[in-house]
């Protein structure tokens, strides 16, 4: 059980933490992008800067101002889920995570680039799964908010 260190996620990870008996673990590699001067400032205010389509279409060649990484999601990328899996062979894994990095993730699983990923959707507690195999990943769901997570099993 991990999560990104920031208080948001701790604070949704530590319930299903209790519920499955783990200790939740910070994991710096399930942050945020480092958004640079962006950070903290308000959709709606960055939503207006010219340099707002490039980051929503073509991530991948944005670098923020001041950002310590670059280009935008290296964080993000699906390296700090592939070491957790790795670290954890035929084993379930939960990682609480932010939409961006999430998205990434599944992106990078169904061999889709990173400039699409804001294609993808993920809401605040949502769930999405994604089981490891030698031969590949399959995404079994993304933005699950149903609550029976047994169906996520693969048939």
């Amino acid at each position: 059980m991990y999560s990104s260190p920031l208080e948001r996620t701790r604070e949704t990870a530590a319930p299903i933490g209790k519920a499955v008996a783990q200790r939740v673990r910070a994991n710096r590699g399930l942050l945020e992008c480092d958004f640079g001067d962006w950070t903290g400032g308000e959709l709606k205010t960055l939503g207006k800067l010219p340099e707002w389509k490039t980051v929503q279409r073509y991530p991948s060649g944005f670098r923020f101002l001041a950002a310590s990484r670059s280009p935008r999601c290296r964080r993000a990328s699906p390296t700090p889920v592939a070491k957790l899996v790795a670290a954890h062979p035929g084993k379930v894994v939960v990682a609480v995570s932010h939409a961006d990095p999430i998205k990434a993730v599944v992106a990078h699983a169904m061999g889709t680039h990173l400039d699409l990923f804001q294609r993808i959707v993920v809401s605040p507690c949502s769930v999405t799964a994604i089981l490891y195999t030698p031969d590949g990943p399959v995404v079994l769901c993304v933005n699950s908010t149903g609550r029976d997570l047994a169906t996520l099993a693969p048939s």
